[in-house]
Parts: structure tokens; sequence; C-alpha cells
């Protein structure tokens, strides 16, 4: 199957996912974000489960509070 077949099979999807406010790199990061919520709900401090977050996938601590922004945020009214 080429990228073509796949784009154009999935076309609603990824239009729905875009309106949505999802950025398919997003996807890299849920185990991230898993691990967060696990340490947080754990009872750890938010700065520290950041601190230990980018050394084990190897962002910056900036990236880390951003990404756990973005994965907070409601999706966009309009794609639902």
């Amino acid at each position: 199957m080429t990228i073509f077949e796949i784009l154009k099979f999935n076309r609603e999807l990824l239009d729905r996912i875009r309106k949505a406010g999802i950025r398919l790199e997003d996807a890299d990061y849920i185990d991230l974000f898993i691990d967060f919520n696990d340490m947080v709900g754990a009872g750890n401090k938010v700065s520290y489960a950041v601190a230990v977050l980018a050394d084990r996938y190897n962002v910056s601590e900036r990236k880390v509070y951003s990404l756990i922004r973005h994965f907070q945020n409601d999706c966009n009214a309009g794609a639902v």
C-alpha cells in the first residue's frame, strides 16, 4: 500500500483529527503523558515528574510542559 492510498482511505479521519487540534506527532508522546499522569497520581510533584520525563524521553522540560498543556486541552468544538 502506498502513502497516497493510506491518506486517501483515512482522509475523513485525518481531517477530523486535524480540526480537533491534534497533531500527527502528538502520538509520539502518548506514553510520556501516561507516565506523567501516573507519577502525579502517585503523589510526585509536577516539577519532579517533568524533570524525570524530560530525561527519560530525551526532550526538554519546556517540551514536557508544552505537551502536558496541549494534551489537557479540550478538542476544538467544531471538530466533534
